[in-house]
């Protein structure tokens, strides 16, 4: 039986393995055929230096998405991710789409990676992530924020504990949260936590210094994969966290400053080794 197609909504680099690059690659390694929409292209990743950004005509993106929605190929598709986001005005527009398509397919899952900023602060400027917060969180189905995000869409201040990340990603709204980043009670240690209203996980790491770009649009599209496929949110999350741990590893030890996924497919299919996770429910 042959797999639902995702469209896949976010920034593409000609260099490097962010964004559309991370994700359309993730997915179609795990068998999924995509429909990959940039948002931006650019030369590299933004963190290598300021670069040429080519952003579509507003009413053309518009345009653009009403003929995917409209496609007579569109009951092939089973899924949506959307990540990086150019303007408000292209946020408005994937919201119509999310809705017009889940109104003719309620099974079609929706995936938002909210990329909006890390604990630095926001990388994208506020009226976009205003934008996101109401019109593309409400209208979720599973979102995965790093945990600056998490409390930004709150207005709180970012988590400190295990305790403080699960009090923020329930009262988030979608049902299914995973919070990247989260902070964890072992030094120089990450995790990510995962959060439903009957079910609670975390999956450790040890820390990066100074990472490639895309763990998180990565840990997005492999986790959307293995939702499709109907594996549980307890087994996901840990061959997820494995799949993205372990090329991070990879690539650092080939002194990449990007991930190396032509290299790792493997890892993205089943990783070598599994992370254990901790029950919190």
């Amino acid at each position: 039986m042959s797999k639902k197609a995702v469209i896949v909504i976010s920034s593409h680099v000609a260099r490097g393995s962010v964004g559309n690059r991370a994700a359309v690659f993730a997915l179609e390694t795990l068998g999924f055929p995509v429909w990959a929409i940039p948002t931006v292209t650019l030369p590299w990743h933004p963190g290598h230096g300021a670069s040429t950004r080519i952003v579509a005509d507003e009413t053309a993106f518009a345009a653009f998405l009403t003929d995917i929605e409209n496609a007579p190929w569109i009951d092939e598709v089973g899924a949506i991710l959307t990540g990086y986001m150019a303007n408000p005005a292209q946020v408005k527009s994937i919201a119509n789409l999310v809705s017009n398509i889940k109104a003719k397919n309620e099974n079609c899952v929706y995936l938002c990676d909210p990329v909006i900023g890390d604990l630095g602060g926001l990388y994208i400027p506020q009226e976009t992530a205003t934008k996101i917060r109401d019109e593309l969180i409400p209208r979720c189905d599973i979102t995965t924020p790093n945990r600056f995000e998490l409390s930004w869409l709150l207005d709180q201040q970012p988590p400190k504990t295990i305790e403080e990340t699960i009090q923020l990603a329930s009262q988030l709204g979608p049902e299914h949260v995973i919070t990247t980043s989260c902070p964890t009670e072992k030094l120089n240690q990450t995790g990510n936590l995962y959060y439903n209203a009957t079910q609670k996980f975390l999956a450790t790491h040890a820390e990066f210094t100074d990472p490639p770009n895309g763990p998180g649009d990565l840990t997005a599209a492999i986790y959307l994969g293995h939702l499709l496929d109907k594996m549980a949110p307890d087994e996901n999350l840990s061959v997820t966290t494995s799949s993205v741990f372990e090329i991070l590893q990879n690539a650092t030890k080939r002194g990449s400053d990007e991930l190396t996924l032509e290299s790792d497919a493997q890892s993205i299919v089943k990783p070598n080794n599994r992370i254990s996770l901790t029950d919190l429910t």
